[in-house]
């Protein structure tokens, strides 16, 4: 059993600052993808790749199970001391991208035709769209099974190694994007072949930065890859967190259509400020990493004390950042509401919601610190069940505020939502400590 000591801030910081700084990359390639189809002159390849990148992220996010679900298993194996569980989990994450991957490339035709029918296009951006996502769907397998890499060596706590696999496939991306569709003037498709390319050198750079599990024969120990109870045991822990991210989906899809009923100028100032949102998820989400791998570590130890000062350390960096947030988006969310749009109106009517930004990171951080809590314990089915609870407060405040304040009603729904699924997550702790100690 490997005992999770000299749990440090430095440990936790060495964990997350490689998150946050992956994830601060991602932005950056969607701009690029944009502006170099942009560079053609013409409106249907911006909107091809818009909604092509779309459709496929949202495909692709329905496997985002397989980081989660990979960190917090590897994490309680590794505190364990059990090598060979370690080294199967691999093995059985890299199998489901595979086999997720083949069944989208396998159906792709009725899954397009689908995804068309919810968002409908013009047929010019509907034929480049078609186009460029019948080019992107051949790297499935390795888009998918990078999830499973990623939850892997962060669960190993190598976030650098996560985060140089981010900058290759994006500093190579953004490298092909610009020969490909400026160079040899590829259009739509060249931005297609770009990320086909970048993924599928990604998973291979994925791979041979986990090389130290393919140098032991325990990966292909084929009885314990495929023993029974531990992989019904991942489909569990899997299923759980699926269902879970849907719940939370359609929270968020739910926040835009009804925005959407309060006119275009509403919308399209909750869509500007969404993106602060998405900045605190980004910047957040490392911390609710580093938890997840402690906290699994210390799981897998039985280690009451480990998984407490884990937590807490995590959280501690996390409300610093997140009151970094708060206090930037006062002082600056002016300034970067005016960076996102040039329409005067949009401006002043993103301006009367701003203090919810502000109050966002505060009030949302122990539902994304405990997340990652969560996670690393694989108490998986608390989760679900808490983000059922949540989406009923979450429905119940639109159902009252909405008639009251209008967006600002809206804007507290979602804000009501966090805190609901902090306070349950918290309610539930108590239990996870008593298991660890178990």
């Amino acid at each position: 059993m490997v005992e999770p000591i000299a749990l440090t801030h430095r440990r936790v910081l060495k964990i997350a600052v490689p998150i946050v700084l992956s994830n601060a990359t991602v932005p950056i390639l969607g701009a690029v993808d944009t502006g170099v189809v942009g560079q053609l002159g013409e409106a249907a390849p911006i909107g091809a790749v818009g909604i092509g990148a779309v459709m496929l992220a949202s495909l692709y996010w329905v496997f985002g199970f397989l980081r989660m679900g990979t960190t917090g298993l590897v994490s309680q194996a590794r505190g364990a001391g059990n090598a060979g569980e370690v080294a199967a989990l691999l093995t059985r994450a890299l199998m489901i991208g595979v086999l997720g991957g083949g069944l989208l490339i396998l159906f792709q035709i009725p899954v397009l035709w689908a995804a068309f029918q919810v968002s409908p296009a013009s047929p010019d951006v509907e034929s480049l769209a078609r186009s460029y996502i019948g080019i992107r769907i051949w790297s499935a397998p390795f888009n998918i099974a990078l999830f499973g890499l990623t939850g892997w060596l962060i669960a190993q706590e190598r976030t650098k190694a996560v985060l140089l696999l981010q900058l290759w496939m994006n500093g190579l991306n953004i490298l092909l994007d610009f020969w490909f569709v400026l160079g040899l003037g590829w259009g739509v498709e060249g931005v297609a072949i770009a990320t086909v390319l970048a993924e599928v050198t990604g998973a291979s750079f994925g791979l041979w930065l986990c090389r130290d599990a393919f140098n032991t024969p325990l990966w292909r120990d084929w009885v314990q890859v495929f023993d029974a109870a531990r992989l019904l045991h991942m489909l569990k822990v899997n299923t759980d967190i699926l269902i879970r991210s849907v719940l939370l989906l359609a929270i968020m899809v739910s926040f835009t259509f009804f925005g959407a009923g309060f006119g275009d100028l509403t919308l399209a100032s909750n869509q500007i400020l969404m993106q602060f949102i998405e900045i605190t998820a980004y910047a957040l989400d490392g911390f609710a990493f580093a938890a997840e791998a402690i906290v699994g570590l210390a799981m897998g130890a039985g280690s009451r004390t480990s998984l407490r000062r884990g937590a807490m350390l995590a959280s501690f960096w996390g409300l610093i950042v997140s009151g970094l947030l708060a206090l930037g988006f006062a002082v600056f969310g002016g300034a970067i509401i005016d960076a996102m749009t040039t329409a005067p109106d949009v401006r002043t009517e993103a301006r009367r919601f701003l203090p919810w930004m502000v109050a966002a990171p505060l009030l949302g951080l122990a539902a994304w610190m405990l997340d990652g809590v969560f996670i690393g314990a694989t108490r998986t089915r608390d989760m679900r069940n808490m983000m059922v609870l949540s989406l009923v407060v979450y429905l119940v405040a639109v159902t009252l505020l909405i008639p009251l304040w209008g967006n600002h009603g809206l804007w507290a729904a979602l804000i009501i939502s966090y805190i609901a699924r902090g306070v349950t997550l918290m309610w539930k702790y108590p239990g996870l400590e008593r298991d660890a100690a178990g």
